[in-house]
C-alpha cells in the first residue's frame, strides 16, 4: 500500500464519489474548548465513507467478474452494493441479523441480496468464504483489502487539501475505527500529503482492540462481539493489513463511552445540522470530551445511517 494506490483510487472514482465538506461551528468549538473541524463523511454517497472503499475495490476487479460478496453491519454493505450495481455486477451481502433495519433495507434497495447471520454465535469470515466459493463471487472484506484501504485513503487526501485551504498547518486527526480500513488509509495519505498531522483511532469503550494493539505492539481481541450502540465499528480484532500501517503512522488510540457518542450525535445535529450514527460519532466525541488533545482537532464523522428511533431518542435525551 502506498500513496500511488490512493491517488489511483481517487481517479477511478470520478464523480461517483463526493468530496465531502470540512465543517466548523464556533458554538461547537465553545463546547469543546478547542477548534474542531468535522470531515462530514455522513454526507457521502450511501451515507458513509464506505462508498469510497467499495467503489475502489469493485472498480479494480478484472473485466467479466460475475459478482461480489461482502460482509458488513451495514455501511460497507451499502458501499459495495452501490458500486456493484453501477458496474453491472451481482452483490451478495452477509449482514448480522441485529444490524439496524435502515441499513438492511438500504442495502437491498441498491439491489443486493442480503444473507443474515448471528454475529454472537457464527463466524462471519467462515460464512463469507463458503458463500463466495459456492457462488463464484469475488470477496471484498470490509477493511483488510488493499483496494478498500486505498479507497478510504482518499478521505485523507481531501482532509490534507481542505485543511491547507483553511490555513491549518498542524492538527490531530481523529478517526472512528473498527478494523482500521479508514484510519489506515487516512494515515497513509496524511503521511504523504500532511506529515505534520497526527492520526488517532477512536473506538467504543470495551471494544478498543486497535488502541490496545497499538499500545501492546501485538494484535488484541475484544472479549465481546456485541453490546455497544456503536454497531458500525464493532470488530473482534484489528486487520492483518491495517495494524502494521497504523503502528507506523498513528499515535495512541482513544476510546469513548456510548453516552459520549450519543451526546456527540446530538451536538453534531444541533451545531452542524448533520445526522450522524453512533459509531460514526466516536471521533467527534473524543474531540469534544477527551483530554490531552491540541487546540485544533480534525475529526471524521464517518457515517449517518442511524435508525430514526435511536436518533430521536438521543435528541430527546439531550433536551
Amino acid at each position: 500500500m502506498n500513496i500511488g494506490a490512493i491517488r489511483a483510487a481517487r481517479t477511478r472514482m470520478g464523480s461517483a464519489i463526493r468530496q465531502t465538506p470540512l465543517l466548523n461551528a464556533p458554538l461547537l468549538d465553545r463546547v469543546a474548548g478547542r477548534r474542531i473541524f468535522v470531515k462530514a463523511e455522513c454526507l457521502q454517497v450511501t451515507g458513509s465513507f464506505k462508498a469510497r472503499g467499495g467503489w475502489s475495490a469493485v472498480s479494480a476487479l478484472p473485466p467479466g467478474t460475475a459478482g461480489v460478496l461482502a460482509m458488513s453491519s451495514g455501511n460497507h454493505a451499502q458501499g459495495v452494493a452501490y458500486a456493484a450495481a453501477a458496474h453491472g455486477m451481482a452483490a451478495v451481502i452477509l449482514m448480522p441479523f441485529d444490524a439496524p433495519e435502515v441499513k438492511i433495507a438500504n442495502t437491498r434497495a441498491y439491489g443486493a441480496e442480503v444473507v443474515l447471520y448471528d454475529r454472537a454465535t457464527e463466524d462471519r469470515d467462515t460464512l463469507a468464504a463458503r458463500l463466495a466459493a459456492e457462488r463464484g463471487l469475488a470477496l471484498i472484506p470490509p477493511y483488510d483489502h488493499p483496494e478498500v484501504i486505498a479507497g478510504q485513503g482518499t478521505t485523507g487526501l481531501e482532509i490534507a487539501a481542505q485543511a491547507a485551504a483553511a490555513g491549518i498547518d498542524t492538527a490531530d486527526v481523529l478517526v472512528p475505527c473498527g478494523g482500521g480500513g479508514l484510519s489506515s488509509g487516512i494515515a497513509l495519505a496524511l503521511a504523504a500529503a500532511a506529515p505534520a498531522f497526527r492520526l488517532h483511532t477512536v473506538e467504543p469503550e470495551g471494544f478498543d482492540d486497535m488502541a490496545r494493539s497499538l499500545a501492546s505492539g501485538s494484535p488484541q481481541r475484544n472479549a465481546r462481539a456485541s453490546g455497544s450502540v456503536c454497531d458500525a465499528i464493532l470488530t473482534p480484532t484489528p486487520g492483518r493489513l491495517t495494524l502494521p500501517i497504523l503502528a507506523t503512522h498513528a499515535g495512541r488510540g482513544l476510546a469513548v463511552s456510548d453516552d459520549q457518542a450519543l451526546r456527540a450525535m446530538t451536538l453534531a445535529f444541533r451545531y452542524l445540522r448533520v445526522v450522524a450514527e453512533p459509531g460514526g460519532s466516536v471521533a467527534l466525541a473524543a474531540a469534544l470530551f477527551a483530554e490531552d488533545l491540541p487546540d485544533t482537532v480534525i475529526c471524521v464523522v464517518s457515517g449517518g445511517n442511524v435508525d430514526p428511533a435511536l436518533f430521536a431518542a438521543a435528541l430527546e435525551r439531550s433536551d
